[in-house]
């Protein structure tokens, strides 16, 4: 197997597939880890995928300038943020400068990205997204924009900046915003846990993965576990267990950054509880186009603590550590026993408690009826 890069080590950003003159390149998904794999036969050797992919060029990334916490001042838009709405409130203020946004949705069982080109329309983007999104084909359909003369709005994980950064040479009317990123697992790891409820991920309509700080997997506005307790999916995501190799050896956790902008959660704030309930997010700004956006849009900033936003935010000086866990629950999920029965052998008293406070609320509950 040829691949692009050291395997294992692919973050599947998929620009060597937008760059490839040939269509030789596949990302393939093993659970474990994505590759990018060349087709020899088909390979001209121009080297444009090597010389793309971010793992064989060191990457120059920069210090922010300018830090703040906040949030959207239209309260609509932070309610239905995951994290104080800024993001939001950034790319509808864009949209009425006359620009174009892009980013991550999810449609027919994809995490892909798409455009929004009136402000409405910047709704379908809202939400976290704890999966590997999907930007195969987005690098070729930004470049063309620019070429028109139109400003773009890129939003995405530090590895998808980088790449449209270096595919579109970094285009004066390209803005980019990172996103504080912990790892994120395979689509396929998301399909394995819906199936034990029957589901299959081609078939959800919506899916949301979090409300402010509630961590709670939805499918087409149903949970599913009782309000008490996380579900298997999002426990084993936010204990590292379920990311790919890459996410492990990330180069992007860092306080340098990769985009104009970064954008993540204010954990650690000094704000008073009742302010973090609503949702507040963490602003660092690299260079004058991350203030650029900064200054059109209608936001709510306040003054932030950098070293204490670093402690409690880790993917900003080290990546998220690997659990001694993950051997035996991949195992587990890819002999098919599913995936309640691998988080049952990996973390059996967290399932059993779970067992418990499901029962007793349910109890509550019907006593209450």
């Amino acid at each position: 197997m040829t691949t692009v890069c050291e395997k294992g080590k692919c973050t599947g950003c998929m620009e060597c597939i937008d760059i490839c003159p040939k269509k030789a390149i596949k990302v393939i998904d093993s659970w474990l880890e994505y590759n990018a794999v060349i087709d020899t036969e088909q390979c001209i050797q121009c080297n444009a995928c090597h010389n793309a992919c971010q793992n064989n060029v060191k990457q120059v990334l920069t210090k922010p300038i300018y830090w703040k916490q906040g949030w959207a001042q239209d309260n609509c838009i932070r309610m239905r943020s995951s994290s104080g709405g800024v993001a939001a409130a950034i790319e509808r203020a864009f949209i009425k400068n006359g620009g174009i946004v892009c980013s991550c949705t999810f449609n027919f069982g994809k995490f892909e990205f798409d455009f929004a080109e009136s402000e409405d329309e910047v709704s379908k983007f809202a939400g976290s997204k704890y999966v590997k999104s999907n930007p195969e084909g987005i690098y070729k359909k930004i470049l063309e924009k620019l070429k028109l003369g139109r400003k773009v709005l890129f939003v995405g994980l530090p590895c998808q900046v980088t790449a449209v950064r270096h595919y579109t040479r970094n285009h004066q009317n390209l803005y980019t915003i990172d996103l504080i990123c912990h790892g994120t697992p395979s689509p396929q790891i998301l399909d394995s846990f819906l199936s034990d409820y029957g589901i299959r991920l081609t078939e959800i309509q919506s899916i949301r993965f979090r409300e402010n700080n509630d961590f709670k997997l939805e499918q087409n506005g149903k949970r599913f576990t009782v309000p008490t307790i996380s579900d298997n999916y999002l426990m084993t995501f936010l204990n590292a267990t379920t990311y790919t190799e890459n996410c492990y050896q990330c180069q992007y956790a860092r306080i340098e950054r990769s985009g104009d902008i970064t954008l993540g959660d204010s954990w650690g704030s000094d704000l008073e509880k009742s302010i973090q309930d609503k949702g507040v997010s963490l602003v660092l700004c690299q260079n004058e186009k991350g203030k650029e956006l900064i200054n059109q849009t209608d936001l709510t900033l306040v003054d932030v603590d950098l070293k204490k936003a670093i402690e409690y935010n880790h993917q900003l000086y080290q990546p998220s550590q690997k659990p001694k866990q993950r051997e035996v629950f991949f195992k587990e999920i890819r002999k098919g026993y599913g995936f309640k029965k691998a988080v049952k052998r990996c973390y059996t008293k967290k399932y059993l408690k779970d067992i418990v406070k499901t029962l007793l609320y349910e109890m509550k509950f019907r006593g209450g009826g």
